[in-house]
Order: structure tokens, then sequence, then C-alpha cells
């Protein structure tokens, strides 16, 4: 049998079991809080923060590829003023004076009563004529010719515009025929309005009757 053991020695060992105890459970309450608070740092720590997107700004510099293509491309040529050249609106008079002595030369193509077809001495005037037109178009390249048509004093005043339109026409396509440029020629007419001669007689009449060629104003 083993010694028997006193009574205040059993109660100071079950006291210090006690405070044994005692200590492990507050070291064992102190490992698990701490292991929590670790837990939550680490939580803390890797969780990201919330970031608020904002709307990219487009800068205000250009970019490496643009900044080139600006180097590259040539300057702009500047732009030069038009410059036009004035003209004068009316001819001076001593040019309108040579003018009229040049259309001077030319002769008039004379028709029969009632007609407008080119006859042979007309034909021979006018082939001279374009001779000298040609010259004049040549020295004065922006000139307009006009033909006029006239009549002699019989007849009404509208039969005799028409009349003398029929023979200016009759001209321009003789002239037109022989080279002249179209767009040089103008044609009118005057019936019985403008007489070169006023006497009652055929030969009078004769001269009524008859193409001109003179310049555009």
């Amino acid at each position: 049998m083993g010694l028997p053991v006193s009574l205040p020695n059993a109660l100071m060992e079950e006291s210090r079991m006690k405070q044994a105890n005692t200590l492990i459970t507050g070291l064992a309450a102190i490992a698990i809080l701490s292991a929590a608070a670790c837990s939550k740092k680490v939580a803390a720590v890797n969780t990201p923060p919330s970031v608020t997107p904002v709307a990219a700004t487009p800068s205000s510099q250009p970019s490496r590829t643009q900044a080139k293509a600006n180097v590259d491309r040539p300057p702009a040529a500047p732009r030069q003023a038009a410059t036009q050249t004035a003209r004068p609106t009316t001819m001076p008079a001593k040019e309108r004076k040579t003018l009229s002595d040049a259309l001077a030369r030319l002769e008039d193509a004379l028709f029969d009563y009632d007609k407008s077809t080119i006859r042979s001495d007309a034909s021979v005037a006018l082939r001279d004529d374009v001779n000298v037109i040609r010259g004049i178009l040549a020295d004065y390249p922006n000139q307009k010719l006009v033909i006029e048509g006239h009549t002699d004093e019989r007849g009404s005043a509208e039969y005799n515009l028409a009349l003398g339109d029929r023979r200016a026409h009759a001209v321009e396509e003789f002239l037109s025929s022989q080279g002249i440029p179209g767009p040089q020629l103008a044609v009118v007419s005057y019936g019985k309005e403008r007489p070169v001669c006023t006497d009652e007689s055929e030969t009078c009449w004769q001269k009524n009757r008859r193409a001109h060629v003179t310049a555009a104003p």
C-alpha cells in the first residue's frame, strides 16, 4: 500500500491543477482570437479597393502617327489671286475708223425685185468681199459683223422686213460657205426703212434691194 496523502497536500494539488486548466483555457482562447484577427487582416489586404470608372479623356496632343503624317505632308500652295486683264468696252476711235475704212471696201450684194436668191454678179462681189472680211476678222478677232437686209419702197413694211431678213440670211450662208466663221456673223432686216436712194425709178430701187455688211457696235 502507498503512503496516505495528507489532506492539505491534496487540496494544494487540486488547486494547482485548476490553475493549470484555467491557464491552458486562457491561452487557447487567446490563440483562437489571434487566429481570427489575422484572417480578417489577410482578407482586408487581399480585397481590391472599389474603383469608380472614369471616362478616358482624349489627348490634346496628336499621336506620333498623326505627327509624322503632318510632317510628311507637303505644305499647301498659297492661293494666287486671280488676275483679270481689263478690256476696253468700246473700240478706240482710231481703230473704229480703220475698221470702217476696211468695211467701205466691201461691195453690196444686189437682188432682183421680190427675190432673195444670190445672183451671179452678187456672187462675184461677195467672193471679193471674203478676202477683205478675213483680213478684218484677223485684225479684230473679237469683232462681229452684221449683215443688213434691205428692200425698195414697194410693198408693205411687214412684207419687206421678212424679205430683207431672207436676203440677209442668204448672204450669211454664202459667206459661211466661204469659210467665214458663223459665230462672228449676225443678221438684221431693215426692210424699206433705210434706203440709199429715194428716187422713184428702177435704177434707184435696184440700189435699195441689197445686203450690206457692217461692223457690230
